[in-house]
């Protein structure tokens, strides 16, 4: 499974002409050992010599990541470990960990993911995820509740 998106995903995105927020769905699931398929082979070992897991690898671009999705206008609004599979394919669905990172728009995540420093610090994603899936999503109104959240389809 893909750890980045191909070019024609990544140019459908960007391209798209919605305004306002977006929020990442990211599922996420480690590998084992950072670097285990050789991508990335100066990311994967501590100090010591000894190979970091991909949960740890992983919280290496997190720490370099989150400055960047602040200085844009971003934040992280929540993260969780998958405990349950309660519908869907037990082991194809298995993660271990989904986070939500909402951006002020398409352009304010594009120009991140554009940036060298981003770039550098995506080695540490790629090197520690054995897989993901990433999704763009847009706030609707909640069925029941009165008006729409920030950002959405009736913001116009």
């Amino acid at each position: 499974m893909a750890i980045v998106p191909n070019r024609e995903q990544f140019l459908d995105y960007a391209q798209d002409e919605r305004d306002g927020e977006v929020v990442m769905l990211n599922l996420l699931k480690f590998k084992d050992r950072a670097g285990d398929d050789g991508d990335v082979p100066d990311a994967s070992a501590n100090g010591d010599g000894t190979a970091r897991s991909g949960a740890e690898e992983y919280r290496r671009y997190s720490e370099l990541v989150v400055g960047m999705v602040e200085a844009r206008g971003g934040r992280v609004t929540w993260v969780g470990r998958p405990e349950h599979v309660l519908i869907g394919d037990v082991d194809g669905d298995r993660w271990d960990l989904v986070a939500l990172v909402a951006y002020p728009s398409r352009r304010a995540f594009v120009e991140m993911v554009s940036q060298p420093a981003y770039q550098d610090a995506h080695r540490h994603r790629e090197g520690g995820l054995e897989r993901s899936v990433l999704l763009g999503c847009e706030a609707l109104p909640i069925p029941g509740t009165a008006g729409t959240p920030p950002g959405g389809a009736d913001d116009d």
